[in-house]
């Protein structure tokens, strides 16, 4: 299985899970600590880059940490955009010409940002959901920010809901629809552990190459 995304609840604790799937199946993993990059192929300053991520929850916040350093030729420049198309756009299309590239390399855990609705059509890409009670949710964000109750659930409910909104907006699917994945988790039944297992064994299952079809959940 060639690409791996993971799309997940907020405090589901999915990027660690991402984390642990990519290090059992020594793949690498596309995450969070690539703003740079993507600012470079965008054209726009880091700052700006990291202020849309605080305005639209989410919007660069789990892109590309190791490709490059293994395979830097993989990462090629972006594409010409129209001097109309706005700076979102921008920061959107060059995400998936990461994703593109990404996939091309193969090997690859994917973390987020609409991964598994941009490679929905691809055969040989295994589509997971990291799932959890909110009220576990809302204590892992109060322990990770060192915030109360009120503004964890804030937290939780506001990046699910801008990750809803991304993937609806420029995707059409249903970001939360199950149909949309192969593999639905729920990280507190499983554990961290139990859930990478899981996903690492659902990767050498052979058959799961068709894509995902989106359904009612388009």
């Amino acid at each position: 299985m060639p690409v791996v995304t993971i799309s997940r609840q907020y405090g589901s604790g999915g990027s660690d899970i991402a984390r642990l799937v990519a290090t059992k199946l020594g793949w690498e993993l596309i995450d969070n600590e690539f703003v740079d990059q993507v600012a470079a192929e965008a054209g726009l300053p880091r700052e700006e880059v990291a202020q849309r991520e605080e305005r639209v929850p989410g919007l660069v916040e789990r892109l590309a940490r190791a490709l490059a350093v293994s395979s830097p030729e993989v990462l090629v420049a972006a594409p010409e955009v129209p001097d109309s198309m706005s700076r979102e756009e921008r920061i959107v299309r060059v995400t998936e010409r990461v994703i593109h590239e990404a996939a091309q390399h193969g090997h690859i855990v994917i973390v987020g940002r609409g991964a598994q609705a941009y490679l929905a059509s691809r055969s040989n890409a295994l589509h997971v959901y990291i799932v959890a009670p909110r009220e576990v949710r809302v204590a892992a964000a109060m322990k990770r920010l060192g915030i109360d109750r009120k503004d964890a659930e804030r937290k939780v409910d506001d990046t699910d809901e801008g990750r809803r909104r991304y993937v609806k907006t420029h995707y059409n699917r249903q970001w939360d629809y199950p149909a949309n994945y192969h593999l639905v988790i729920n990280s507190a039944e499983f554990g961290y552990d139990g859930a990478a297992e899981l996903i690492v064994c659902a990767a050498g299952v052979a058959g799961i190459d068709g894509a995902v079809e989106g359904g009612n959940g388009r």
